[in-house]
């Protein structure tokens, strides 16, 4: 398969993912805020089941505004470029795993192979960087060779 849409179809899947995250935040953003104007009309202002509601609302609201950040980081990667050394939206194939460089999603499944979407601000990523097809590398006592790059 042509790596180009390989690197799509792994960008694809992310973005489904963090759309996913959106919704969930946005869902318990909602859900929190409801709690708080649930209880009857006589409400006071300092209630502390209402304050802990819209503080946990304000928590979600924080999540969300990071995901949306994160989804709109996804967006700008440009899956028509191939690269030859391990860079920001980058996908990598060790002999071990599938990583593709952009934000940190964790596992996620394409084309029936499990990646793992990794971010530039975790301790693999600085070890792998800059690295080429053929590279090893150690990490956490485990030596990864790089099958391919691109």
């Amino acid at each position: 398969m042509d790596k180009i849409k390989i690197k799509q179809g792994i960008l694809t899947a992310c973005l489904r993912k963090q759309e996913g995250v959106i919704q969930t935040a946005r869902t318990a953003m909602e859900e929190a805020l409801e709690s708080a104007n649930e209880e009857d009309q006589t409400r006071d202002l300092y209630d502390p089941y209402r304050t802990q509601m819209l503080s946990k609302r304000d928590m979600f609201a924080q999540q969300l505004e990071k995901a949306v950040e994160e989804k709109q980081l996804l967006e700008k990667l440009q899956p028509c470029e191939e690269c030859d050394t391990v860079h920001f939206g980058s996908a990598v194939i060790t002999d071990q795993q599938k990583l593709f460089v952009s934000i940190g999603l964790g596992k996620f499944e394409y084309n029936g192979e499990t990646w793992y979407a990794i971010s530039p601000r975790v301790p693999l990523y600085e070890v792998i960087k800059g690295k080429k097809k053929g590279d090893t590398f150690i990490f956490n006592g485990r030596k990864f060779t790089i099958r391919d790059v691109f």
